[in-house]
């Protein structure tokens, strides 16, 4: 009974600092769904939503939610998504219906807040869950995750090789630990796992921001339907993006030492 009640608690525990993790994340996609219910907004949505994505980064940093280094960092993934954006956008993969004065090759500039959510979530789960790495590959993992980014891009016109890459991702990342502090208690999982986990959630929430009109796929043009579980998989892929800007923002430049026998792979995550 005591082993079900401390991992209860534990459990809880973990889910509170999740909630905390995903806390800018949940005010943006909140925000896109109130917008839908503006019958006549002053300004286009899209240009609406832009202004509020600047007005809760600056919130977030004001009230301690994000530091300066995380806003640096969040602004990289805004800047790295709209790229991402306007090269889907431009070949069809999902569209911006509405119009908007911010929009540029079909693609609005709050399309990329949706990417420094993620940013903002990784930041976040680094400080309050104390995340430690060992065993971590930071050149290899870097330039697997900038070949999985460009292949986003190049299988429009080139072989895709997202399986290829995966499965280097995950000989890249083999024996690589997440050690994470609930409470008192460390915990750890396979880096891998984190991007699959991460992945599926991330799959989740874009089902819940095309279904409040944030964008949409050609599929849900003439009514909402689930986004293709095959999107699970980008998803986990994509995270290794996020994951690699996160640590070499200064959290990846931190100290290798040889405890245990093994590389450890220090990160300068402050409390």
């Amino acid at each position: 009974m005591r082993t079900l009640v401390h991992g209860t608690r534990q459990l809880l525990r973990f889910a509170v600092l999740e909630v905390r993790c995903c806390a800018f994340a949940v005010a943006l996609v909140g925000g896109i769904a109130a917008s839908t219910l503006l019958s006549d907004p002053p300004i286009a949505r899209y240009d609406l939503l832009l202004l509020y994505g600047i007005g809760l980064t600056l919130l977030a940093w004001r009230i301690g939610w994000d530091t300066g280094r995380d806003v640096a960092v969040i602004a990289a993934c805004h800047a790295t998504g709209l790229l991402f954006e306007l090269v889907k956008v431009r070949m069809g993969s999902w569209s911006y219906p509405e119009e908007a004065l911010t929009k540029f090759g079909g693609v609005p500039l709050y399309g990329g807040f949706l990417y420094a959510a993620v940013g903002s979530y990784v930041c976040r789960a680094w400080r309050l869950f104390d995340l430690r790495l060992t065993g971590y590959r930071p050149r290899a993992t870097a330039v697997l995750a900038g070949a999985v980014y460009v292949n986003f891009f190049s299988h429009h016109w080139l072989p895709d090789v997202r399986w290829a890459l995966a499965a280097l991702l995950l000989l890249a990342t083999a024996g690589t630990w997440v050690r994470f502090r609930v409470g008192a208690r460390d915990h750890r999982m396979p880096l891998a796992l984190s991007f699959a986990l991460i992945g599926f959630f991330l799959w989740v929430a874009e089902n819940a921001a095309t279904y409040v009109g944030a964008w949409s796929y050609p599929h849900q043009l003439g009514g909402w339907q689930p986004v293709p579980l095959a999107k699970f998989g980008a998803w986990a892929l994509l995270i290794s993006v996020t994951f690699v800007l996160v640590a070499g923002s200064g959290r990846g430049g931190g100290r290798d030492s040889g405890r245990g026998g093994g590389r450890k792979f220090v990160l300068d995550a402050p409390g």
